[in-house]
């Protein structure tokens, strides 16, 4: 069965694009998620304006994540974490810490946004990197310091 994506879906094609599925796939996933659209002989006249209107619902996502990714790279958080007496930390910073600091800041990210290769376990300034969408990627500077005792 033919159908035309919405929606970019890992290993079966981008938006815009006519591919072929199973039935039950496009008639149980695909559609009820406007994840895509029949491809009917009408859909297929308006397959230009379709994409016509993707590409602009795409091009004003992007922007509005650019002016997201320049706040993001204006923000500088603190993290306040226990230490022994060889500044060791107790515990680390994650993904999810980073994700309720911004959150906090008024910036509003999904934990899979944040590039992280492990958990940061030291003190001092650090900086992760913060991919948004394909071409929009960011990072955020964070310091973390020792608890005041």
């Amino acid at each position: 069965m033919k159908v035309i994506l919405l929606e970019n879906i890992d290993k079966l094609g981008n938006r815009g694009e006519v591919v072929n599925v199973k039935r039950g796939y496009a008639r149980n996933y695909l559609i009820p998620r406007d994840y895509a659209l029949y491809a009917t002989p009408y859909n297929m006249k308006r397959l230009g304006n379709i994409q016509e209107e993707l590409k602009v619902a795409e091009e004003k996502k992007v922007a509005e994540l650019k002016v997201l990714a320049e706040k993001i790279a204006s923000i500088n958080l603190t993290f306040v974490r226990k230490v022994d007496e060889n500044q060791s930390m107790f515990g680390s910073v994650s993904e999810n810490d980073i994700v309720h600091a911004l959150k906090e800041m008024g910036v509003d990210i999904h934990r899979s946004t944040v590039q992280m290769e492990h958990h940061i376990k030291e003190l001092g300034e650090h900086s992760v990197p913060i991919r948004l969408y394909k071409d929009v990627a960011t990072s955020v500077n964070f310091v973390v310091q020792a608890e005041a005792e």
